[in-house]
């Protein structure tokens, strides 16, 4: 299925987990120039990309540690764009070079989806997390209040049941 999409669509990047660490270190760099709530979501998203070389690295048995440092190194440089996992010679190497590829529109269509479920899951997030208004707050304080429960703290005098001992 990936030959197929690549001889279909000619446009190709490097693997190994290149373009995900090009794709942090761009989003890394934009999100020092801007401030608030979106710097941090746009670090979180570049932190998240790292999670492929990663892998990578974990499943081959690799210290993942310093090999995405000195990827992260190499991508700071201006040809290091193609570096990735090199899981024959546990190294970084330019994978472009090295005839490691993927289709373009196979890494276009995995950034969508995971951008897509992650907003999914924030916007449940976000509904599970709403806060009550604050007539319903009252209202469940009030029937605590009616039932004993809230007296100045938990009344557990009130809250014992008939027939068991305590």
């Amino acid at each position: 299925m990936i030959v197929r999409r690549a001889l279909k669509n000619d446009s190709i990047v490097a693997g190994g987990g290149a373009i995900e660490m090009e794709l942090s270190r761009i989003l890394r760099d934009y999100s020092r120039t801007i401030a608030g709530k979106e710097q941090l979501i746009i670090a979180a998203m570049a932190k998240s990309l790292e999670v492929i070389p990663r892998q990578l690295c974990d499943n081959a048995g690799f210290d993942a540690t310093n090999l995405l440092n000195r990827l992260r190194k190499r991508h700071a440089e201006p040809d290091g764009k193609w570096y990735g996992i090199d899981v024959r010679h546990e190294d970084i190497s330019d994978n472009y070079e090295a005839c490691v590829w993927e289709p373009s529109v196979v890494k276009r269509n995995a950034m969508i989806a995971a951008s897509e479920a992650t907003c999914l899951i924030l916007s449940v997030d976000e509904t599970i997390r709403a806060p009550r208004s604050q007539q319903e707050q009252s209202a469940a304080e009030q029937r605590m209040m009616g039932m004993g429960i809230m007296d100045d703290g938990f009344n557990f005098q009130q809250q014992k049941q008939p027939g068991f001992y305590y």
